[in-house]
């Protein structure tokens, strides 16, 4: 199979948008090992932060739900090429894959620890958990699956006054925590998997819009509808400030950063309103960009179609030229190793700017290799084992 015969089996503007998410993600993984920022403690906090780094780290909450988003209109497009055991079988052993990484080689990624006292239950691992979970429900009617999304996206924010103390369990299902494995090592629930189940399976949903019996015209006019209703439901149940997450806005002094607490939403796990105004700007892209064309459309596209293998390099990028950058600083690499996920730098970092010249000089590095293993992937589709990078 010729790389443009791949190419038109699959649809450009969700590669599009994967790329791009994936490579603004890489902003925030940058900034984590090479912006030192010891006296912030939250930095979406508007009575603490600055305008640049709140923009900084605020632009990368579109990542995760739309990756997962995506990742279920990926399983849909499966879907049309397997029977639906197939495809349950396909999801639970992918799935079961992704949170074996997790533990493992992305554990090691954001630690350096070759003790592994952390393991971190976060992106990777929810996306494998939401895959094991969407291989039952793509069983269910699609009407069927739509109530079920809509009622774990609109209705898991009534949980948030539900609280078990150090219950590993419900922490799985709803709530952030860590809890100690043994003396030496903890495990740290980052993602917890409500509302992500909900989120994937809507995007199998929205898949089926994707069918030739579903014109680009009038999908384009339903996701732009879908995204702009998003949007302003967002705004007034923001502005009403009663029910769709756990912080609450209010006014400061100046503007800019009143403008910051209204936007300031919760991202673990992601209330209601973080998927609202996340997931509407998904959609809107998502209906306004088939038709682009071009080199920069290409570059983007090109991370999107090989984002499990980016992810993994980008990570490795990331930490190894950390280590080389702390010891022309003249600090020891070691301070890469980290032990807790509260993690310091011991004073090393570097201003916004240079964080974002090193953020870009990392992704034009990984470009010719995603090229390469993106070309590859598309040559050897009978490789079966490729399916799972």
């Amino acid at each position: 199979m010729s790389m443009t015969t791949a190419k038109k089996n699959r649809i450009e503007s969700v590669d599009l948008l994967k790329g791009l998410v994936m490579v603004i993600m890489a902003i925030d993984h940058t900034r984590d090992y090479f912006h030192q920022s010891p006296d912030l403690l939250d930095l979406t906090d508007p009575a603490r932060t600055t305008i640049p780094i709140y923009i900084t780290r605020w632009i990368t909450h579109f990542c995760a739900p739309t990756f997962s988003f995506l990742a279920g209109i990926s399983a849909f497009m499966v879907s049309r090429k397997k029977s639906e055991n197939e495809l349950s079988i396909f999801l639970i052993t992918r799935g079961l894959w992704l949170v074996f990484i997790e533990l493992t080689i992305i554990s090691f990624a954001w630690y350096l620890d070759i003790q592994f006292r952390n393991f971190d239950l976060a992106v990777i691992w929810c996306l494998g958990i939401s895959m094991i979970f969407l291989a039952a429900i793509i069983h269910l009617p699609r009407n069927l699956i739509l109530i079920l999304s809509c009622v774990l996206i609109f209705g898991h924010n009534t949980l948030d006054t539900v609280h078990f103390k150090d219950n590993l369990l419900w922490s799985i299902l709803h709530e952030f925590g860590n809890f100690k494995l043994s003396d030496t090592r903890q495990l740290n629930v980052f993602y917890p998997i409500i509302p992500w189940i909900g989120v994937m399976a809507l995007g199998y949903y929205f898949g089926s819009f994707y069918t030739q019996s579903f014109s680009a015209a009038k999908r384009r006019k339903l996701f732009n509808r879908i995204g702009i209703a998003s949007i302003l439901l967002f705004v007034i149940m923001r502005w009403i400030n009663i029910y769709g997450d756990t912080l609450v806005w209010k006014k400061y002094d100046t503007i800019p950063q009143t403008i910051m607490s209204f936007m300031n939403i919760t991202k673990y796990p992601p209330s209601l309103l973080y998927l609202l105004v996340t997931l509407s700007v998904a959609l809107i892209v998502l209906a306004n960009t088939e038709k682009l064309s071009g080199k920069v459309v290409d570059f983007f596209t090109t991370f999107g179609r090989v984002p499990f293998f980016y992810y993994i390099l980008h990570l490795y990028a990331i930490r190894v030229f950390g280590m080389i950058f702390a010891e022309l600083s003249g600090y020891d690499w070691q301070i890469m190793i980290q032990t807790t996920p509260e993690f310091d730098l011991k004073g090393f970092g570097y201003n916004l700017g240079t964080v974002y010249l090193i953020w870009a000089g990392i992704i034009l590095l990984l470009y010719p290799l995603c090229k390469k293993f993106d070309s590859y992937k598309q040559s050897h589709k009978e490789k079966w084992w490729l399916s799972y990078l």
